[in-house]
């Protein structure tokens, strides 16, 4: 039963978003007409993003770009003659006459064909929009051939490799699924799929994802300073768009490789109307890899997605997809004489998505209805001791209003939540969780242009989390300012989050997530105990400097300010629990970056700074250390991090070579162990076993080992008469650099990433 307060609210947000359409819609005279459509490739039916779309007449042009989708519409064109002009890069210019009458509302879609003899390279890459050094306020655009570069075991491109060598994201390595972006927690990223929210999407090795690079679109990653458009996340969002299948020929690929083999196929069910997209992957790296190394790779993943997309209308499309992953592994050390723990994971996806371009409003409109769900489990392989699930089903509209000089986002959106954990195991008390939560949000965007290089976004997000009834108000501003070569940006913005993860981060290495809620507002305390939110202020100020056609530079420097935070509960017993400790914290850096491009080379070097402080309060402190509030850097303050990419491109040969380097993590340093027992109602002190327990010195006061290492691989492409064949050979971690994973500050055990590794692939494309 939906709450009555979500329910006023949201019909509130329903009004304002009638009378944003209302008087955008007035703002056109009723004696214009519109023209509005979708662009596609004429081949494949993919949509294209940013061809220029525009109206000519006597001198005055009228129009813009399409979005991401495809989709344009151009509005208050005045009766008569105009010459309608689509033009794209790499494409034929289409020309079309239109006479248009009074409140004409004309349909016209557009499907361009390639020219790629038209294009020349220093034409294409002025005015690319991808790469490492382009970065406007925090947000990076990748495309496929971005991702491809970056080296990686079995020609199984994959986002993860190309996220994990941007500055400002620290993994825990080649294990363990998880991922920092500028002093976030893994489960304050909100990722997205197609619109539809994924919870743990990285495999437990960490060279693999849910996203291949075979079935990806466009991916938006904004560490920070995103827009109205998102929310219920504090640090980052990484938006990843998937393609849409052929639409006039069957096309697939079989990948094979001792890491992971994979199938992917596509095409049209329907020509022209109806086509299809799907992907399989599995890991082989337990029985095939292991071989190649001395040492076990006790790890088993996979995934599986899919997709329909539909051509309904001149005016409408619809997608749908589904997702399904697994994780299996265990992390601590195989000679150990402890019982081996495992850590497993799986998610399962689906969602609906309906984009409109209506007759009546000056709008596109985004329908979307979407499902998700994430379980968790961590102990012995035949009985896990720990589980935690998080289910959301989703409904949403978003929509672009179109107006003279400006364009509004607006949206709305109302999500329904449940939360199952189970904390046990040895030395652990059982801890059981189950809630049922709603979320409904609305934002408004606006995007104004001020002559060819201004741009400002301001905007404001109102989100209702049902652990209070005053709605959390969340104002937001993107500018960038583009002269010449040269680009000023800034984000600033202010964002809640009151579904979160808790993982135990005593050992650094903790892949097991239990999710939590803020709990109801109940007291007046100033923290997450009574009902307030976690919180966060973001800062960000971009320069970025095109030098030259094949070289571009560009820094960022970064501040978030965090507030109402929650940490699982510090203890000197071996337990987790989901009991709530409040936490501030701040996190402050930059990033630097140098990219350059050739026919035969690319390269790119970025260097990231970054400093992330807690301050955690907990009345037990006081025993340990004579203080309820500790200030400490969390595990995944990583100071310092290098990345470098060099891509070759010789006589057929394409040879990619990556290096790494981090500073140490911080851990926290035992100095030594006892035991305790409760002395009270005790006949007898020998009968009573006692508790192990951990005698620490400060929270987190020590630093791990740095960590660096190179990867290479070697890829030839066959041409065939049916398609093309490609080879490749690859070696991680080179010069078999002994990395750190994590001490285990419970046994002093040391776990290592993976040592010196060749491999090869082979990949068949028809």
């Amino acid at each position: 039963m939906i709450d009555p307060r979500i329910l006023r609210f949201v019909l509130l947000a329903l009004g304002v978003g009638m009378l944003v359409g209302t008087a955008i819609a007035q703002d056109s005279a009723r004696t214009t007409a519109t023209v509005f459509g979708f662009v596609t490739d004429s081949d494949s039916g993919q949509p294209l993003e940013a061809a220029n779309v525009a109206l000519l007449r006597d001198g005055a042009a009228q129009g813009g770009v399409t979005d991401r989708e495809g989709r344009f519409r151009v509005d208050g064109l005045e009766p008569g003659l105009w010459l309608f002009r689509v033009s794209y890069i790499g494409y034929r210019t289409r020309l079309d006459t239109l006479r248009l009458a009074a409140e004409d509302r004309i349909s016209f879609n557009v499907a361009l064909d390639p020219d790629g003899g038209l294009v020349g390279e220093l034409t294409v890459e002025s005015k690319r929009t991808t790469g490492a050094a382009r970065v406007t306020a925090g947000q990076q655009t990748v495309r496929p051939a971005d991702v491809e570069l970056v080296p990686t075991p079995g020609l199984s491109a994959d986002l993860v490799n190309l996220l994990s060598s941007l500055p400002g994201v620290v993994s825990l390595g080649d294990r363990g699924g998880q991922l920092f972006l500028r002093g976030g927690e893994p489960s304050q990223n909100l990722v997205l799929l197609d619109g539809v929210m994924l919870y743990q999407p990285f495999h437990i090795l960490g060279f693999f994802s849910a996203f291949p690079a075979d079935i990806l679109g466009r991916t938006d990653i904004y560490a920070g300073g995103y827009g109205s458009r998102f929310g219920e996340r504090i640090s980052s969002v990484i938006d990843v768009n998937t393609r849409n299948g052929h639409m006039r020929r069957g096309a697939g690929s079989v990948t094979l490789s001792p890491f992971v083999s994979g199938l992917r196929v596509e095409g049209p069910l329907i020509r022209d109307r109806l086509s299809f997209l799907g992907s399989v992957r599995r890991s082989v790296v337990r029985e095939a890899a292991s071989r190649l190394v001395a040492q076990s790779l006790p790890f088993t993943f996979g995934d599986a997605f899919g997709k329909f997309h539909v051509v309904l209308g001149p005016s409408t499309r619809l997608s749908i997809m589904g997702i399904q992953t697994f994780d299996r592994g265990t992390l601590n050390p195989l000679e150990s004489d402890r019982e081996v723990r495992e850590v497993a994971w799986q998610n399962s996806a689906a969602g609906l998505r309906l984009l409109v371009i209506p007759r009546a409003l000056p709008l596109t409109a985004d329908l979307r209805v979407s499902w998700s769900r994430l379980h968790t489990e961590e102990g012995p392989a035949e009985a896990p001791d720990r589980s935690s699930e998080i289910e959301n089903l989703d409904v949403a509209v978003d929509g672009t209003f179109f107006g003279k000089g400006t364009s509004v986002d607006w949206g709305l959106s109302l999500r329904t939540i449940r939360i199952k954990s189970t904390i046990g195991g040895l030395y652990q008390n059982i801890e059981a969780q189950d809630a049922n939560l709603e979320h409904a949000a609305t934002y408004v965007e606006a995007k104004y242009r001020f002559g060819p290089g201004i741009l400002l976004q301001p905007g404001l997000r109102v989100q209702f989390f049902d652990v209070r009834f005053a709605p959390f108000l969340e104002p937001r501003l993107r500018a960038v300012w583009q002269f010449r070569d040269q680009q000023l940006s800034a984000a600033a913005g202010i964002y809640h989050q009151a579904v979160l993860g808790l993982s135990d981060r005593r050992d650094a290495a903790s892949v097991f997530t239990a999710w939590t809620n803020v709990p109801m507002e109940s007291d007046r305390s100033d923290d997450v105990r009574g009902g307030r939110a976690q919180l966060a202020r973001h800062l960000i100020l971009g320069y970025r400097v095109t030098q030259t056609s094949w070289l571009e530079w560009s820094v960022e420097a970064y501040y978030k300010r965090l507030e109402n935070l929650f940490i699982a509960e510090w203890t000197a017993f071996p337990r987790f629990t989901t009991r709530l400790q409040p936490a501030s914290g701040k996190t402050r850096g930059f990033d630097a970056r140098v990219e350059t491009r050739t026919s035969r080379f690319y390269g790119s070097v970025t260097y990231g700074y970054s400093n992330s402080t807690y301050a955690a309060q907990q009345a037990s402190l006081v025993l340990w250390y004579g203080t309820e509030k500790l200030r400490f850097n969390p595990p995944h303050d990583r100071r310092h991090q290098i990345n470098a990419l060099g891509v070759f491109r010789v006589k057929g040969l394409e040879t990619s070579l990556r290096w790494q380097f981090g500073s140490g993590l911080p851990f926290s340093q035992a100095v030594g162990f006892d035991g305790f027992a409760l002395v009270s109602d005790i006949g007898n002190i020998a009968d009573v076993p006692g508790s192990r327990r951990v005698i620490y010195e400060a929270p987190f006061n020590a630093r791990l080992p740095a960590y660096h290492r190179l990867d290479v691989s070697v890829e030839r492409r066959i041409e065939t008469k049916s398609g093309a064949v490609h080879l490749q050979l690859s070696v991680i971690n080179v010069y078999d650099r002994r990395n750190l994973l994590f001490l285990d500050v419970f046994t002093i055990e040391r776990a290592d990433q993976l040592p010196f590794i060749p491999s090869f692939g082979i990949k068949l494309e028809i």
